[in-house]
């Protein structure tokens, strides 16, 4: 089953956190979302240089995130090649645009992020929504 969402890497990071965005991302990624390789990656770096996690914590959650995707799609030269279009045409910087063009291929509706850009609309296709704009007003 292909999932209708994505995620960006924060909704992950904030998921298998402390911390007041945590339910939130987390019953986002409990819903099954399309994630890439590229968040993988993502989030190993920030557990491991920002975080400074142990690596045996980082392989618990990598093993969450992957036991509640729906997809993971790799990160390959359609994936790198659709996602320079998107940097270059929307501005995005090049690791978010490699994560839309995954859930562009994968048809996603959605990518839940908090980084892009609100509202965005890629390809016709693909509504950036920050699931935590409720919060915030608050």
């Amino acid at each position: 089953m292909i999932a209708s969402f994505a995620i960006d890497t924060n909704i992950a990071v904030y998921a298998l956190s402390d911390g007041p965005k945590c339910d939130i991302a987390f019953v986002v990624l409990e819903g099954g979302p399309l994630i890439s390789v590229q968040l993988l990656n993502e989030f190993t770096n920030v557990n491991l240089r920002k975080r400074k996690l142990p690596w045996g914590e980082i392989e618990e959650a990598l093993t969450i995130i992957q036991s509640l995707a729906a997809n993971a799609r790799a990160v390959d030269t359609e994936v790198h090649r659709i996602g320079c279009d998107i940097a270059r045409r929307y501005r995005l910087n090049f690791h978010d645009a490699l994560i839309a063009a995954a859930a562009l291929l994968d048809d996603c509706d959605i990518l839940y992020s908090e980084d892009m850009q609100h509202g965005l609309i890629i390809d016709d296709r693909l509504t950036i929504i920050n699931p935590f704009l409720s919060m915030e007003a608050s």
